[in-house]
């Protein structure tokens, strides 16, 4: 299948128009049924744009992959999680904790004592 074609058919299955798909991607809708004819190739801004407003990879635009669905990596959560320890959002998020209503401490304290019980077993 060609770009072309699975384009049309992530359109199709999110009810748009060839319309609707330009609109969300910003180009003229004459370019998208071009794009979608295989009359022209799509640029790379627009191979982006097209994956993100269809809610799937590049790879399966492309034609590398039969999945449309993103697939995470066993190494992307420890990636993730590197990153969100070391984020200076969390320190500051940590610093600020104390000046949060009661309501969401409240909250926050039984998230921890989940955790810890679920450590536990």
């Amino acid at each position: 299948m060609d770009i072309g074609k699975r384009i049309v058919s992530l359109r199709e299955k999110k009810g748009w128009t060839q319309k609707e798909l330009a609109n969300r991607i910003k180009i003229n809708v004459s370019v998208m049924n071009r794009i979608e004819s295989n009359d022209r190739p799509v640029k790379d801004n627009e191979l982006i744009a097209l994956a993100n407003a269809l809610d799937c990879t590049t790879d399966f635009l492309l034609g590398r992959t039969e999945n449309p669905e993103f697939t995470k990596k066993p190494q992307d959560d420890e990636i993730e999680f590197q990153a969100f320890i070391n984020d200076p959002e969390l320190g500051i998020w940590y610093k600020e904790l104390p000046k949060s209503d009661e309501d969401e401490l409240r909250k926050l304290r039984m998230i921890w004592e989940m955790i810890k019980n679920e450590h536990k077993k």
